[in-house]
């Protein structure tokens, strides 16, 4: 029996689809159901749905659902707007560099393994069935939230160390399953093993925290520099984020 697929999500970028688990054998979206769909399609949550959205991102929006052993598949979408064999590459390129990204991340920390597929613009992965931490941070205790917020800074220092920039640290990318934090949605991500980047990587969970964790924000940034600290380049890391700060200060002004 061929697998269900269903569109649950779609960001500027690409659409999420969630693939049921009724067979060993799993099946892709082709390009005549590509093209099919419009940009009128939006995703509901419906009533009493096993679904939970985990995370969103300029490429697309990401879920996560109860039923055992789904396959989320990441789509990326034409762009009527670009010349076709232009879209194309990019749209490889951009899957492909994702694809690596979140390869190479699973082997350092906590974050979904892509498997393998034949396809060019798609990116096949497992579900996460945790807590979103956007969701969920608050309601803890405050010694959880600062444990957890270590963790993640251990889990920033692994991926630096490895010059992998996430691109787009927030709570909304990060779940928590069995006391873990598993990253998500390196769509924004990038290679460097430059500083600047990597002190921009954590201004940006800084700004993050201010924004949707704010009672408690500036002792959970603490703990996450303390888990930080382990990375190699830490101090360097912490001076230009100093610097960063400074610049965005002078700017607003």
């Amino acid at each position: 029996m061929i697998p269900k697929q269903k569109l649950i999500a779609q960001g500027a970028e690409a659409k999420i689809y969630l693939v049921s688990p009724r067979s060993k054998k799993s099946s892709l979206i082709n390009n005549s159901q590509r093209s099919a769909s419009t940009k009128s399609e939006r995703f509901h949550e419906p009533t009493k749905s096993p679904l939970m959205k985990v995370g969103s991102g300029v490429g697309a929006k990401q879920l996560i659902t109860s039923h055992s052993e789904p396959i989320i598949i990441k789509d990326r979408i034409q762009k009527s707007y670009r010349l076709q064999e232009l879209d194309n590459r990019i749209r490889k390129l951009r899957t492909r560099s994702e694809t690596k990204l979140l390869t190479k991340a699973s082997q350092i920390i906590n974050s979904p393994k892509p498997t393998p597929t034949s396809e060019l613009y798609q990116i096949k992965m497992p579900f996460i069935n945790g807590k979103r931490l956007s969701e969920h941070l608050d309601n803890f205790a405050l010694e959880k939230q600062k444990k957890i917020c270590k963790q993640i800074g251990e889990s920033i220092a692994k991926l630096h160390d490895k010059d992998i920039i996430h691109g787009d640290l927030t709570t909304s990318n990060m779940i928590l399953l069995e006391n873990k934090i598993f990253f998500i949605d390196f769509g924004l991500g990038f290679i460097s093993h430059k500083f600047e980047d990597k002190a921009v990587d954590l201004h940006l969970l800084k700004q993050a925290l201010e924004a949707k964790h704010f009672k408690n924000w500036e002792e959970l940034i603490k703990e996450v520099f303390k888990g930080y600290s382990k990375s190699t380049g830490s101090k360097i890391v912490f001076e230009r984020l100093q610097a960063v700060e400074k610049r965005g200060r002078y700017k607003h002004k």
